[in-house]
């Protein structure tokens, strides 16, 4: 089970040199593990394998979030099974969508003092 996320840097793409694109890279990876991290409070659980098999990858300025379980992706979708308190069904979904503010902050934090100069 994934969720992928790219950056497009739109018509700025004459800007990026070598030192740009780095930084790109490293606010994807940073937001991406700031995702991962709040995924893990609401996977379901019962022995933890599925919770320790959540990882990042970034490659260039596409990277995903994924948990590598044979039943990841049943336990993602199966609305009607019962979790304990706190945990849930999507719980990849939720928090991509709940925290893209405070991705896209970690994101621009070290872009931003790069385009300013």
């Amino acid at each position: 089970m994934s969720q992928y996320t790219r950056f497009t840097p739109g018509n700025a793409q004459r800007l990026w040199t070598t030192r740009g694109r780095r930084l790109a890279e490293e606010g994807l990876r940073r937001g991406l593990e700031h995702v991962l991290a709040e995924s893990k409070k609401l996977v379901p659980l019962e022995e933890g394998t599925l919770e320790r098999s959540g990882k990042v990858v970034v490659n260039g300025l596409e990277g995903a979030v994924s948990y590598d379980t044979v039943y990841a992706r049943r336990q993602h979708e199966e609305l009607t099974w019962r979790h304990l308190p706190g945990r849930s069904a999507k719980y990849l979904e939720i928090p991509m969508n709940r925290e893209r503010d405070v991705v896209l902050r970690l994101m621009q934090v070290d872009l931003r003092r790069f385009f300013r100069g």
